[in-house]
């Protein structure tokens, strides 16, 4: 079970950096950008707030929308290493870190959805 978590976690990361990498190339493509303005807070556009604005500019390559899919991948990446654990645990019938690996889990998903209100 170790080598297959190392393998999740290996995966998900270098996944993240391809999806991060791809989205900054597409970044400094587009001709028309100007130098961006630090002198004033600017909040990040509204469809880019939410997991279904991103996956719909990611589909049409929005710069933007690909690098923050793969932040989001790189988040989700400790979530299913829980999820796994779980998996595996009880294939183990190993109920003991079932219930804590699933407490995890639970406060997991918690914080990532209160945190994104």
């Amino acid at each position: 079970m170790d080598l297959a978590i190392g393998k999740l976690l290996r995966f998900g990361a270098i996944f993240s950096a391809v999806l991060v990498s791809l989205g900054g190339v597409l970044y400094l493509q587009h001709p028309l950008r100007s130098a961006p303005k630090y002198n004033h807070f600017l909040a990040e556009s509204t469809s880019l707030q939410g997991v279904a604005g991103v996956l719909r500019g990611a589909v049409h390559l929005d710069a933007n929308s690909v690098i923050q899919l793969g932040l989001l991948f790189l988040i989700a990446t400790p979530v299913a290493r829980v999820a796994f654990c779980i998996v595996g645990f009880a294939r183990q019938k190993d109920h003991l870190y079932i219930v804590i690996s699933s407490s995890v889990l639970v406060i997991l998903i918690y914080s990532l959805i209160q945190g994104g209100r």
